[in-house]
């Protein structure tokens, strides 16, 4: 019997918030630091300015004001802006900080 095992989601995104600059940076380049907020453009449509895509840097919490698409946390980001489904950008989140994928 093949035993399955729980992915850490609320550890992975927890971790990712404690890195959040470092990875916006790295997802969103063309954004910048605002207070406690990434501002950038949504690479997900043809986004002239800044302003309407935010992401609260402390929660991971990020939406566009402009379409309404929104998350709670960067793995729903990451699996936003990658057209990834949750499990995979936890996956990919947990591989890049080295952060254990299972509970």
């Amino acid at each position: 019997m093949v035993e399955r095992r729980s992915i850490a989601f609320r550890r992975i995104a927890e971790a990712a918030a404690r890195r959040s600059e470092s990875i916006l940076s790295r997802w969103l380049p063309d954004g910048h630091r605002d207070a406690l907020e990434w501002v950038a453009r949504n690479p997900r449509r043809a986004d002239r300015r800044l302003g309407s895509f935010k992401v609260n840097m402390k929660t991971g919490r990020w939406g566009d004001f402009a379409t309404g698409d929104a998350g709670g946390d960067l793995i729903s980001l990451a699996a936003y802006i990658f057209d990834l489904n949750q499990a995979e950008a936890a996956r990919r989140i947990a591989e890049m900080l080295g952060v254990d994928l299972y509970e």
